[in-house]
Formats: structure tokens, sequence, C-alpha cells
């Protein structure tokens, strides 16, 4: 393994994969290997409590931080020292043998829009001369409740959605989207539930979640221009949710919390962190269209944190179950290079971004986007989170789309 490998020590992401059977099997990634933890739990630890037997991680993120902090101990021993290579290595193989899957089954799905900069852009551009926050923004983490079936592993294509739109002359047409967006965002893995009527308070953040992974919120801004009034958003983002296939701990990101910006109105009583350990993620993004690095957004900019989302998603006496995805929401930088969407990098459509494909304003069948992020971890090393990759794909009833169909008019919400 290369020196100061992003998948070395420090960081023991899990994930799942197929077997060559095909069956899913739970799998560490280190270096260019995986481990076969579902071979090698019983094998290494002598238990036969069958913690990884299922080859996803659903088990064991339910089993709590006592038992994520002992497996983890536990690989560390197994990988890093040198007395147990021979032990090891006959369940080592090279990742790009595998074919990775969803890690673990999605219980529900819920999107935040926790980036200042993220809000404050389409504020902007769709109320001009207007304050562009809502006035409930900074009281609380905005978010609303996605679908948990359509979120995918990276590498799934990307099929154009279809819905209704608005034309410039007032008709109302349905056909598939020409104003398809991404999100650059993180996902935040729930492993211990909570009782229904029993909010989750900010200290019991890393009791109840056990990881982090890459998160595109793929977006259809012309579908979710005309829906989103009164409800919000609905067909325009439930077609498609991509996530990195590896989960890294949140103990491998202890070097990476840092405090988050300064908040003003001080926040109520339940997601007042400011005698808490901080949640801001010292997390920087990096997002590639068709190969061309066209944005860098930096989680650390984000107004509220993972804690007090999850605080406030609680907070009414929602319960949480293992395997709840929340989502950061699109994360935005202070900079037009740290923009986390194309709505916001072409300030929607009126900039072209010039990659090695063309001009994009939105997306266009064939294109490929890849997220990819690193934070940084002890001793100089760097925590790495993977890559969450998707192509699009034309909609079946539809010829392929480019920029030249995408009509002037449309509004977005998010």
């Amino acid at each position: 393994m290369r020196e100061n490998h992003p998948f070395g020590l420090q960081t023991l992401p899990f994930g799942s994969f197929a077997g060559p059977d095909g069956r899913p099997r739970v799998g560490v990634a280190i270096g260019d290997h995986i481990l076969d933890l579902t071979a090698a739990w019983p094998a290494l630890s002598g238990s036969d409590d069958g913690l990884f037997a299922a080859g996803t991680l659903d088990r064991f993120l339910a089993a709590g931080p006592e038992c994520w902090a002992r497996v983890r101990q536990l690989l560390t021993h197994w990988l890093g020292e040198v007395s147990e290579r021979g032990r090891v290595a006959t369940f080592l193989s090279l990742a790009s043998a595998h074919t990775m899957l969803l890690p673990f089954e999605v219980a529900d799905y819920v999107d935040f829009y926790a980036s200042e900069h993220h809000a404050a852009n389409l504020g902007r551009m769709f109320r001009p001369g207007s304050e562009p926050l809502t006035p409930n923004w900074k009281h609380m983490p905005i978010g609303y409740h996605g679908r948990a079936g359509t979120v995918v592993v990276s590498g799934t294509p990307i099929v154009r959605p279809r819905g209704q739109r608005r034309t410039a002359d007032g008709d109302i047409q349905v056909g598939p989207s020409t104003r398809l967006d991404i999100e650059a965002e993180l996902g935040f893995v729930v492993g211990v539930p909570s009782t229904m009527g029993t909010p989750v308070p900010l200290s019991r953040f890393d009791r109840h979640v056990f990881g982090v992974c890459l998160l595109n919120d793929w977006s259809a801004r012309d579908i979710q221009a005309w829906e989103y009034v009164p409800l919000g958003p609905f067909l325009g983002k439930s077609f498609a949710t991509s996530i990195s296939p590896w989960i890294v701990p949140l103990a491998a990101l202890e070097h990476a919390r840092v405090a988050p910006p300064p908040r003003s109105p001080r926040p109520v009583e339940y997601l007042d962190d400011t005698g808490e350990a901080p949640w801001g993620l010292d997390i920087r993004l990096e997002v590639r269209l068709n190969g061309t690095k066209v944005s860098e957004p930096p989680f650390a900019e984000m107004y509220w944190t993972p804690a007090q989302q999850l605080a406030h998603m609680t907070v009414n006496g929602a319960g949480l179950r293992t395997g709840d995805l929340f989502a950061s929401g699109t994360i935005s930088g202070p900079t037009p290079e740290s923009r986390g969407s194309l709505i916001e990098l072409t300030w929607n459509g009126e900039h072209p971004l010039r990659v090695e494909s063309g001009e994009r304003t939105f997306l266009a069948d064939g294109d490929e986007v890849v997220i990819t992020a690193t934070a940084p971890g002890p001793y100089g090393t760097t925590i790495g989170l993977g890559e969450v990759a998707g192509t699009v794909v034309a909609s079946p009833e539809s010829k392929s789309l480019d920029d030249s169909a995408a009509p002037a008019h449309s509004t977005s919400r998010r």
C-alpha cells in the first residue's frame, strides 16, 4: 500500500460487494484491496455471532458504538501488525476485481438544506431584490422527507426523469427533464434506533450515527420548479439519489472535526451547540463533469451541523431506524468555484461551464459526474471517502437531450 493512501489504517471504511457466487459480502477497504469481513470475522475473531454473515452492514450498524469501536480496534490490529499478515492475506483481494453493492438497507431518507451559501445563492436568483433567506432558515435546519427506495449505489446509471413542466407561454408539457442537475452532499448513516417520542439530543449524535458517505441528490430543476409549491420537492428529486459504496466511520473523522461558522441569531435550546463538542467537519469535496473539475465544495462552511440536523429531525418525537439516511443538502462555499450544484455554477444557465466535452448548463445524456472527498487524519494522514459516480442515460421515451433544449425561464427552490 502506498504511503498515506486515503484508504489506509486511519480510514477503514465499510461496504458490501458481490462475492464470486454473486452473494453480498461485507468488506473493509484497505489501500487498493478489500478485506472480506464476512469470511474473515469468524476465522480471525473466533466469533460465531454472524455479525457480517448476511453480507450487508445492517446488523453491524444496529450493534452500537461499543461494537463499532471493538471491530475497528481488531481491524487495526489485524491489518497493521506484521505478525498478522499471514492470517489476513487469504481474505484480501483487489477492490477492482469486485462489484460494489448498496451497503445497507435504506430505511428512511431525509435531505436537508444546510448551506447558507447555497440557500442564499438560490434566493438571489429567484427572489432578486428580496432577502435571500426565508424567515425560518436561520432558526432551524430546513429539510424534506425523500424516497428511500430510489437510493442507489455509485455507478448505477441515472435515467433522465420524466414529469410535468411549464413552458414560457404557460403550457403544461409532460416529458423528459431538460434541466437535470446534481447536488454534492454528504450522507449520514444511522445505526442505533431511537424510541418514538424521545428526541435525540446533540450530545447523543455519535451514539446513533455510525458513519458518513458521499451523496449526489440528482435534481430535475424544471419538474421541481413547477411542482414544489406548496409542499416542496417531490418528483423532481425522488427519481434517484446516489451514494458512495464505502461508509467511513465517524471514528475516522476525529481529526476533521471543526467549529461550525458563527450563528446569528443563537439557535434555540435543542439546537444550541455552543457548549457541545463541535460537529463541523473539515471535508473537502471535488466535483468532476466528464473528467473536468468544476467545483471544490467545503463542508466546513455548512451552517447547520449533522448533529443539529439529527436533533431537529427527532425533536417532534419521530423515531430513528437502523439504516436511516439523512443528507446535508447541497454543499456550497463562498466562491463561485466552491458551489455544489450546476444551477449555482452556471447561475441558472446564464453562464455555461466549459468542460472537455463542450459547454454545459445542465446535464446532457451521456454525461458522467464523479464526486470525491478527503479529510485530514491523524499524524498528517488523509482520510478518503471514495467516490460517488453516475452517468446520465436517456429517458426510454426521448431522444438524447443537450443544452440547447433547456428553457431559460425555469425557476427552482433548491
